[in-house]
């Protein structure tokens, strides 16, 4: 069986059917009318999520110092999310891999058919999540790859057009690398556990995991009847995402609410993930977002996962669990976990939620 016929229906190229010049989206597309987006400003959307300036961490201003990771600690509490400027990874890097991965997805369909990936570890170019037939899907094309560990990294899996994509990964994912360490440390230290606690509970450098989806959203002529991408909390450990700086999409779940999130200049968005909730006993939430399409533009994201190594066993800290304050989930591998995702697809905080232990 190809890869192509191991999904459980048809693929279907969004971008294929976003070029062909429809009016209208097939019904497969088409959300439930309460899980469709709703373009009403709310008094919600004229926040935006917390900015970080990373360089004010190395202020010989002691307050300062301080003043900054306490903004941080607060994101991790209350929000989930944050940006982060002066983070040390390259502006012109970023801007070559904006460029060659929007190259990428404009190659012919034949090229990129060349890379199409299946169910079962999801590398390479695809089109939907979860295999459950009859699913409502999402507007989205994507490319997923390994970086870490270096038993999972495989170049002649990733692009070899352009030509020099495959350079240009590596050079990004290894800059990433970096700077998820720096934040793993603060997370960690905020939490007021030894600074390099989240980075051994992740593996260390030898389980340790890191991937990378890109996502391709192309234009969509009834972009409030569908989604870029369904409500979810991200799985594994902590994203950053380098959003499209020409079009919005990225919406985080505010109370009742969906604030749009406007992506600062030269910034990362930074997303706290499951697996750091269960880690922190919940003290760091990760938090429910989705995309929104357009019927104008086309979007391009990266959003770069570092994770726990997947056989490694995840569990509320010791440090972190008291009388007041019990375990509040049940141990389980990210192996166990991401394999929940891959079957049903984005699935809101539902899994995350069914990890909390009984009472």
């Amino acid at each position: 069986m190809s890869r192509m016929e191991s999904w459980p229906e048809p693929i279907i190229r969004v971008q294929e059917l976003s070029e062909s010049g429809i009016k209208e989206i097939p019904e497969h597309f088409v959300k439930l009318p309460a899980d469709r987006p709703c373009f009403i400003e709310t008094t919600s959307h004229v926040d935006n999520i917390p900015l970080i300036d990373l360089e004010n961490l190395k202020s010989f201003d002691e307050s300062i110092r301080v003043e900054t990771m306490e903004l941080i600690s607060k994101a991790c509490r209350e929000w989930g999310f944050f940006q982060v400027v002066n983070h040390g990874v390259s502006h012109e890097l970023v801007a070559y891999v904006r460029g060659v991965w929007r190259e990428f997805f404009h190659l012919p369909l034949e090229e990129k058919h060349k890379l199409a990936n299946s169910p079962v570890t999801y590398e390479g170019y695809g089109s939907r999540l979860g295999v459950v037939k009859g699913a409502k899907l999402d507007w989205c094309d994507y490319f997923f790859l390994h970086y870490l560990p270096q038993l999972l990294k495989d170049e002649d899996k990733w692009p070899n057009l352009p030509i020099s994509c495959r350079q240009i990964i590596a050079e990004y994912g290894q800059q990433l690398v970096n700077l998820c360490e720096r934040l793993t440390k603060i997370l960690s230290i905020n939490l007021g556990l030894n600074e390099d606690y989240l980075h051994k509970k992740f593996g260390g450098d030898n389980e340790r995991g890191a991937c990378l989806r890109v996502n391709f959203y192309p234009k969509c002529p009834q972009p409030d009847l569908t989604l870029g991408l369904s409500p979810h909390s991200d799985p594994g450990g902590l994203t950053l995402v380098l959003p499209d700086t020409d079009v919005t999409g990225l919406q985080v779940r505010r109370g009742d609410d969906w604030m749009t999130v406007k992506p600062a200049p030269n910034a990362f968005i930074v997303n706290i993930g499951d697996q750091i909730q269960v880690l922190s006993n919940a003290i760091y939430k990760s938090v429910e977002h989705r995309v929104i399409v357009n019927s104008a533009k086309e979007r391009v994201s990266l959003a770069f996962f570092y994770n726990p190594g997947g056989n490694i066993l995840i569990k509320p800290a010791d440090e972190l669990v008291t009388e007041d304050q019990p375990a509040l989930y049940s141990p389980m591998t990210f192996n166990e976990y991401r394999a929940c995702i891959r079957t049903k697809g984005p699935c809101g905080k539902s899994l995350v939620e069914s990890l909390k232990s009984p009472r």
